[in-house]
């Protein structure tokens, strides 16, 4: 990868790690699009990776406002999922991943505006981890449908609950996908080396999150996320 494209892709892991450490969600609606632009090859390891120490942080940062009982329920049918998100990914050739993020992204992202208020039950919590181990494991996207159960929450719930949900799942499918010779080592090495500007951007989010809106950072997030799921479409 070039000076040029690396510099680039670390300004989008600063600025996702700000919005999610904000926000509680869009680093992957960020990174993911951007990354399959630069380099499909990027997907999805090097999301993944880059999301554990930003995790991390937040589920560590909002500790108190935790939804255990959600958290425990996304986690098993996240993790159920997870080899056959791990099936998309040999049925998907890797030239066709960018379109697939693409097309993925503009979905949740139109879901996320549109979908009416509600209170989560049981049923919204196992079908937010099924189509999460599906999506993430398979493109590194899988936010939006924690967004859907979780948008109309506390934004302290939000963060910290969707934080342990990711945590677990990114530990998940990257341990299978090294497993079955789908992860590449070179994925750790490049999250390593973009560290400086995920710690950023993490850290200014903590000077920001009880300060800035969380719902037009969220509309922030999901536009920027329609706009960049239709570029990477076109591109592929």
């Amino acid at each position: 990868m070039s000076g040029g494209a690396l510099t680039v892709l670390a300004l989008a892991v600063a600025a996702a790690a700000f919005v999610q450490g904000t926000s509680g969600l869009g680093f992957a609606l960020i990174v993911a699009p951007v990354a399959g632009l630069l380099d499909p090859g990027l997907l999805p390891g090097f999301v993944l990776t880059a999301m554990i120490p930003l995790n991390l942080y937040v589920a560590w940062r909002e500790r108190h406002s935790l939804d255990l009982r959600g958290a425990g329920w996304i986690t098993a049918a996240r993790l159920a999922a997870t080899p056959a998100g791990l099936a998309l990914l040999w049925v998907i050739p890797e030239g066709d991943l960018g379109a697939v993020v693409g097309a993925s992204t503009v979905l949740a992202a139109l879901v996320s505006l549109f979908v009416p208020a509600f209170t989560p039950g049981r049923g919204a919590y196992l079908g937010a981890g099924v189509l999460t181990g599906l999506t993430e494991t398979a493109t590194g996207v899988g936010g939006p449908p924690l967004a859907l159960v979780y948008q109309h929450r506390p934004p302290g719930e939000l963060r910290a609950t969707v934080a342990v949900c990711f945590l677990a799942g990114e530990i998940a499918s990257l341990a299978l996908l090294f497993a079955t010779g789908r992860g590449h080592p070179a994925d750790v090495g490049r999250a390593a080396l973009l560290l400086p500007a995920l710690a950023a951007g993490a850290w200014l989010s903590r000077l920001a999150h009880r300060r800035v809106d969380a719902k037009r950072m969220r509309g922030f997030v999901l536009v920027f996320a329609l706009v960049s799921g239709v570029v990477l479409m076109a591109g592929a």
